[in-house]
């Protein structure tokens, strides 16, 4: 792990960017091109993550001019974040194609914390069937790895199998792999991994029709927001369709207040207006 990882803020990639600028001055690619071009293709990333795509490949491109010919971690990480470009960006055929390349590659070189970062990678632009295979291979991969930054992928992990199984509709299993997600976050102690863990629970219990035991999460969900005053969309639309199914006129009121939160958010905007339209809709 190289130092200006730690910098990482990926719920503020514009702030992250500047940040990484910095260092890049006091990088040098005759000193350490591998340095150098590993963070350029994070710098490419916040791009990416703010649906600058144009961007982001033209940071990728410069890399990709400056790569040596013997492959290591750089190439690895290029193909990455080209393909998480084409990824958000909703090409998934050429997406695809590089994580394969950075699962290869990473794997000859025996870094496991790469190879599982594309793995998990595959299995988003995947199918639920495949889905599942890749995050299970993730999994096995993450648990018998003695790098313990490749362990710290199981939280991920666990929590994509279990939306794939759910993606599926196999909504038992799906409930079992996001307790085993929200066991290992406690261990953690990561509170904001937490928070979404039991968010998944919770979403996963209304699937399964208790909707008492998900409203009871969501409420206590609901609490942790006014305590830290960090409202969050995704728990005020959820209690607007738990109190929807039980014909509770509150129900308008949290769809209110989720769609003033999540009409924010760019990628819903993009890619689920009709979502978005639904819950401003039933606010009324």
């Amino acid at each position: 792990m190289t130092e200006f990882d730690k910098l990482w803020d990926y719920n503020n990639p514009a702030a992250t960017e500047e940040k990484f600028r910095e260092v890049l001055q006091s990088l040098s690619p005759e000193t350490d091109l591998s340095a150098f071009l590993q963070l350029q293709t994070q710098i490419a990333r916040t791009f990416s993550l703010r649906r600058m795509f144009d961007e982001a490949h033209a940071v990728l491109d410069e890399v990709l001019t400056q790569l040596p010919n013997d492959e290591e971690v750089a190439h690895v990480r290029y193909y990455l974040e080209r393909g998480r470009t084409f990824n958000t960006a909703g090409k998934k055929t050429e997406a695809r194609e590089q994580f394969l390349k950075a699962k290869e590659l990473a794997a000859a070189l025996n870094e496991d914390f790469y190879t599982i970062d594309a793995i998990h990678m595959l299995a988003i632009a995947a199918a639920p069937e495949e889905a599942i295979a890749l995050n299970e291979e993730g999994v096995i991969l993450a648990e018998s790895s003695n790098n313990e930054r490749a362990k710290g992928w199981l939280g991920a992990l666990y929590n994509n199998l279990a939306w794939s199984y759910f993606d599926k509709g196999e909504f038992e299993k799906a409930l079992s792999v996001f307790l085993r997600a929200l066991k290992w976050r406690d261990e953690k102690k990561s509170l904001r991994e937490i928070f979404i863990a039991k968010w998944c629970v919770a979403r996963t219990l209304r699937a399964l029709h208790r909707t008492d035991d998900a409203i009871t999460i969501q409420l206590g969900l609901l609490e942790e927001m006014v305590e830290t005053d960090q409202p969050d969309g995704y728990v005020y639309e959820e209690l607007g369709e738990l109190y929807l199914s039980k014909n509770e006129a509150v129900y308008k009121m949290y769809f209110g207040f989720a769609y003033n939160e999540l009409s924010k958010d760019q990628w819903l905007a993009a890619n689920e207006k009709a979502r978005l339209e639904r819950m401003k809709e039933l606010s009324v």
